[in-house]
């Protein structure tokens, strides 16, 4: 009956994609679902394509393993990334009425910039995606019995087609209906194990010294470590593509501004539900469980009934299905608008549409194989974010935010910071790789500005590019 109901669910999630395509004949509506999702739609959005796989099964394990330092990146530092984006990006991003990211490199520096950041931004989603293919596959694992890789495949396919059919239209519809049941799913699973284990008391009695200790060690590691855990979500993600999309789908820059900023609340307090529930299953059933990914769906499995099983399950599914449907699509339109175009600027909208098309099922290709030969869902995530923090966060700050900001210093901001960051983990440094990295990347602007400065000097003085 479980496994009946998950795969009513998927068959349900690819009706909605067919219904949802009828609405598609631009490729804005693909892209922004024509930038007119009310403020109910676009908060759900936006906090669906967080709360994925890494919320419910990679944090859970964290948070018993290490305890409150342990999740600091997620979901403290992802809330972040959210609020800081509604609080500094939203708004001067929705005013621009672009369709991607990096649309904004090529307006505010030039073409050069656009393409590089167009082929750094698409290969820091594989880790994302793979993660959540795993996650899927892990799930689909449990409950159907299949292979891992026949469940990778299986739920491949269902997140292709309803994301080729209806693009964002059909992927914030799916999300009102997957944050609806994320959140009754894991309030009840909550509820229930609330009663079980006699109150929050118990757990606070059980837990190691310092379990909950919010602040790190007084050490110059401990701090940076600290640091680079809040950054890493936190400003990493702020230069992503699916990011961008909820931001203009909104139907007002207004509603645009509102719903991140609720999108950050809901992601904050609802992402602590998996955290207690994990707590409670490892307080109730110490050293039952090998693989810390799968603590919460195999205890549900165990101790829940039927109906029970079939919300929290719908639910997981739900998160992980909204997730990867928005980090798969979001690589796929940086590929149609910023690298076939650059190369053939007379690509009309159909041949576009084609094109996206085309590149959400060769991207999912290769993140199959990733997900395929890798095992932990949390270093997956935080590979992605690390990626695009150390390349993009400091030009797309300073773009937005430094008039004299010049194109060269851009191109040497995601050169060097990418490099630094690259070598820094070959090397296994002392001090996190991103810090390094995010340095590297911020001396690149100013090497980059200086050097303008130098050269126009003799003629015309310090120069301002705005």
């Amino acid at each position: 009956m479980l496994a009946f109901s998950i795969l009513a669910y998927l068959l349900a999630n690819l009706g909605i994609g067919l219904w949802a395509s009828k609405r598609i004949t631009t490729t804005q509506d693909f892209v922004l679902a024509g930038r007119q999702l009310p403020l109910i739609l676009a908060a759900s959005a936006t906090f669906a394509t967080w709360f994925g796989s890494e919320t419910i099964m990679g944090a859970p394990t964290e948070f018993i393993e290490h305890g409150v330092l342990g999740i600091i990146e997620d979901p403290f530092g992802a809330s972040l990334c959210l609020f800081l984006v509604g609080l500094f990006f939203a708004r001067r991003f929705y005013k621009m009425n672009i369709i991607t990211f990096c649309d904004f490199f090529r307006i505010r520096y030039g073409r050069s910039a656009e393409l590089l950041s167009a082929i750094l931004i698409i290969p820091s989603y594989f880790s994302w995606i793979a993660a959540q293919l795993l996650a899927m596959g892990i799930v689909l694992k449990v409950v159907l019995g299949w292979s891992l890789l026949t469940c990778i495949l299986a739920s491949s396919f269902v997140v292709i087609l309803y994301t080729i059919w209806g693009g964002m239209w059909s992927i914030s519809i799916t999300d009102f209906i997957q944050t609806v049941m994320i959140i009754v799913g894991l309030l009840i699973v909550a509820a229930v194990l609330y009663q079980e284990v006699g109150g929050f008391q118990p757990l606070l009695d059980a837990a190691p010294k310092r379990f909950f200790r919010f602040f790190p060690e007084n050490t110059l590691k401990g701090h940076l470590e600290y640091f680079a855990a809040w950054i890493t979500i936190g400003l990493g993600s702020i230069p992503q593509q699916d990011v961008f999309q909820r931001v203009m789908s909104a139907k007002s820059a207004r509603v645009s501004v509102q719903s991140t900023l609720l999108s950050s609340f809901m992601y904050l307090t609802i992402a602590l539900l998996p955290l207690f529930i994990g707590l409670c299953g490892h307080h109730l059933y110490p050293g039952e469980e090998k693989d810390g990914q799968m603590i919460i769906p195999n205890m549900v499995l165990k101790h829940m009934n039927l109906p029970l099983q079939i919300l929290f399950f719908g639910a997981l599914v739900s998160a992980i299905l909204s997730t990867t449907s928005s980090a798969i699509m979001a690589p796929a339109v940086v590929l149609g608008e910023n690298i076939f175009k650059y190369f053939k600027p007379d690509l009309d909208d159909k041949e576009l549409l084609k094109i996206i098309r085309a590149g959400i099922i060769g991207i999912t290709l290769v993140c199959i194989f990733m997900a395929a030969t890798r095992e932990s869902i949390f270093e997956l995530v935080a590979e992605s974010s690390a990626f695009s923090l150390v390349s993009l966060f400091v030009p797309l700050a300073a773009g937005l935010y430094w008039k004299s900001s010049t194109p060269l210093g851009c191109i040497l901001s995601m050169v060097i910071g990418l490099a630094v960051w690259l070598f820094c983990v070959f090397v296994e440094t002392e001090y996190p790789a991103l810090v390094y990295g995010l340095l590297a990347s911020f001396l690149g602007m100013i090497a980059g500005w200086i050097w303008e400065k130098i050269r126009r000097s003799p003629d015309a003085g310090p120069s301002r590019v705005s």
